[in-house]
């Protein structure tokens, strides 16, 4: 063992004159754990939020999705065809996007009716695998339909809560964009029965959502053959640059069209997010700089209380190099029990999160965590192991800068003038 980590393990150890040094040191390990631990839990809950965000959001919809602009697109079936020969496209699916009520008894609702293609939407999105109720076939009048019938629709859970819907009960669709008449315009209303209650797990989308087939959209919005667009799938929709893909399609299909990827569609809630994450390792690791403070003041103790011993061992030859790495393994000791202490604390509570929330609400009755209010319907965390090792670094790298100064001044003492009063 080099004889300066020696010495520094020892005056860790050694029992002091004043305990005030020792609270310091106390207080300075202290506050890199908390500030450790603040980060790792802080971030793992950014990033889980983010994940599970862009799993509801790519589950409920395409990656891609292409529109004509200004009206409905026609001969859908051939831009489907030419769609699917990009690299990268996986499936590719039509579909009709309408905003309408649905009235059930005295509830009402305003909602965005979606009319899919059954068979291939569930190669485009993941809704199909979202029912908790009933099933998608039931919106299909060849598959889960007899000729005749009342024709079906698939609601949010949410939804069917709020307008007090179970499976089987019929609603009423009313499309503001109705007939005219000698009386004006009178809205277009039709029954529909609830074939399927889905729940993506995230609030906005199980409260404004609901589906119906393809062929009883264009029947529904005098739509003919026509539909409003084309939802794509894309092989790795994180790898994958999928805004790279529309800009593409954009400059092949010309001013006719528009492309628009999932981030694209939903840049200023990600943007949001990533904005927050960044401020929030910034703001916390300030308590890490707070303790580093802590540091340099404990370390500044230190060397007024070893002055002796500094001039004893420069008086045997230790060199100015040697003190300063006497004062800065000290100090980088601190730090770094600190951070092990602060990383294991973390991880324990980061990946029993839920539990722990769930526990406090119990006890307080109080409700942390609003789902109409933050999208999801639970708690997510999720730890990154590149997240862990960037708040280590950057907490060592600290406590490491803030013994610097200190151990310089000490290793800058002259054995002389150190024992001139002893």
């Amino acid at each position: 063992m080099p004889f300066e980590l020696f010495i520094g393990l020892r005056y860790l150890k050694a029992k002091r004159k004043s305990t005030f040094i020792s609270i310091i040191t106390f207080i300075s390990t202290a506050g890199v754990t908390l500030g450790v631990m603040a980060l790792i839990v802080v971030l793992a809950v950014m990033t889980g939020f983010e994940e599970d965000l862009k799993e509801k959001i790519l589950g409920t919809n395409a990656h891609i999705i292409v529109i004509r602009n200004g009206a409905p697109m026609e001969d859908y079936q051939a831009v489907i065809k030419k769609l699917l020969d990009y690299k990268g496209v996986e499936a590719a699916t039509p579909f009709i996007y309408n905003q309408v009520m649905l009235s059930s008894g005295k509830n009402v609702s305003g909602v965005v009716l979606r009319g899919i293609d059954v068979a291939s939407d569930r190669k485009v999105t993941r809704i199909s695998k979202s029912i908790v109720e009933g099933n998608i076939d039931g919106l299909d009048p060849k598959m889960g339909q007899e000729p005749g019938t009342t024709p079906g629709l698939m609601v949010g859970k949410e939804l069917a809560k709020h307008l007090n819907l179970s499976l089987g009960d019929t609603v009423n669709v009313i499309s503001p964009m109705g007939n005219i008449t000698p009386l004006g315009m009178m809205p277009r209303m039709k029954p529909f029965k609830v074939t399927g209650i889905f729940n993506t797990g995230m609030f906005e989308y199980d409260s404004t959502l609901a589906y119906i087939s393809l062929d009883q959209a264009q029947r529904f919005f005098d739509l003919g053959d026509t539909v409003t667009g084309i939802q794509l799938k894309v092989k790795n929709a994180y790898l994958y640059r999928t805004g790279e893909l529309a800009r593409r399609i954009n400059h092949d299909m010309g001013v006719d069209y528009y492309a628009r990827d999932w981030m694209q569609m939903n840049k200023n809630i990600l943007f949001a997010l990533k904005t927050e994450k960044v401020v929030m390792f910034v703001i916390l690791t300030l308590i890490v700089l707070v303790a580093a403070f802590g540091i340099a003041s404990t370390l500044f103790m230190i060397v007024m209380e070893k002055t002796r011993d500094i001039a004893i061992l420069k008086s045997m030859g230790a060199t100015a190099t040697s003190i300063m790495k006497i004062f800065v393994l000290e100090g980088l000791i601190i730090g770094v029990i600190g951070t092990v202490i602060g990383v294991a604390s973390g991880l324990i509570i980061a990946l029993n999160l839920e539990p722990i929330i769930n526990f406090i609400e119990k006890i307080t009755g109080e409700n942390f965590f609003s789902k109409d209010i933050y999208y999801l319907d639970h708690f997510p965390s999720m730890v990154v192991p590149s997240d862990v090792v960037l708040i280590s670094v950057t907490a060592v790298l600290i406590s490491f800068l803030a013994t610097l100064y200190p151990a310089w001044q000490a290793s800058r003492m002259l054995p002389a003038e150190a024992l001139r009063y002893e």
